[in-house]
């Protein structure tokens, strides 16, 4: 009798730590789910719904030996304005909001993976960078835990991304310039991540920053042909210009106003483009 209640409670306790340490189980089904409805796209063979939409008569599925993957070859980098890691797991967990990240770095430096790095992700939305117009589809996403206003960027959360990052640089070999912010692709909806050590990560090899010692820029110098060689989406050129700003300069980000220094400043990133 003694024997069986104690395997009943040793039982019973088992159950309430697996409840317990697994708070995600619900929304982890969920992943796997739609995972599985992934997998089943891609084994599919010949591939259905595709070639059957071309108007032509003569077609015929004949498999290639030569695919891969998807190679993300972008970094891009966001601050949450949300109030802890907790709150930004939950709203990665709605259906309502239908966002999401790759990757959530915590301010203590607890780096937290929700979506694998060869799915897409929905955390770049509308934006351009280049000739790209579709950064979902091409990069990882992170989301840093800061309320964007007065959130200090803490050591322990700075040096967990760069770990992070040297980890996906090195894995898909993103090039150095390929680190951007959510700011500099979607210029006139974002501002993230703001007050943001960008030289500590360029200093490491993922993104770039300016030279210590400035020139002048010459004479005939375009910004607005600058900004678009750096990459920005010069059809509203007040706000490419604040992006800039909010990335490089860090100050008066709310005014599209180019002082010398300001210049000089867009004049070294832009010779690293080139």
């Amino acid at each position: 009798m003694r024997i069986t209640l104690t395997f009943n409670l040793f039982v019973a306790a088992a159950l309430i730590t697996s409840c317990a340490g697994n708070k995600y189980a619900k929304t982890e089904k969920v992943y796997k789910n739609q995972a599985k409805e992934f997998s089943n796209l891609y084994r599919a063979s010949p591939v259905t719904g595709q070639l059957e939409k071309v108007n032509v008569k003569d077609q015929q599925w004949i498999a290639s030996i030569n695919f891969g993957i998807r190679k993300p070859n972008f970094v891009v980098i966001h601050h949450t304005a949300q109030d802890s890691l907790g709150q930004t797991i939950r709203t990665f967990h709605s259906a309502k909001a239908g966002v999401s990240s790759h990757y959530v770095v915590g301010r203590d430096g607890k780096v937290v993976q929700m979506v694998n790095d060869l799915y897409r992700a929905h955390h770049a939305g509308l934006g351009k960078w280049g000739n790209n117009t579709d950064l979902n589809s091409s990069s990882i996403g992170i989301e840093l835990d800061n309320n964007g206003t007065t959130d200090p960027w803490t050591d322990a959360q700075v040096n967990a991304l760069i770990q992070l990052l040297t980890y996906l640089k090195n894995t898909y070999s993103i090039p150095q310039a390929n680190f951007i912010g959510h700011m500099d692709l979607a210029p006139t909806r974002k501002n993230d991540p703001s007050r943001f050590p960008w030289k500590r990560l360029a200093d490491q090899g993922f993104g770039y920053w300016y030279e210590e010692f400035l020139e002048t820029p010459p004479v005939d110098f375009n910004p607005k042909m600058a900004l678009r060689i750096i990459g920005y989406d010069v059809s509203n050129l007040d706000a490419a210009i604040k992006a800039f700003k909010i990335h490089y300069i860090q100050q008066d980000v709310n005014t599209a106003f180019l002082g010398e220094n300001d210049l000089k400043i867009m004049y070294s990133i832009y010779k690293k483009y080139l």
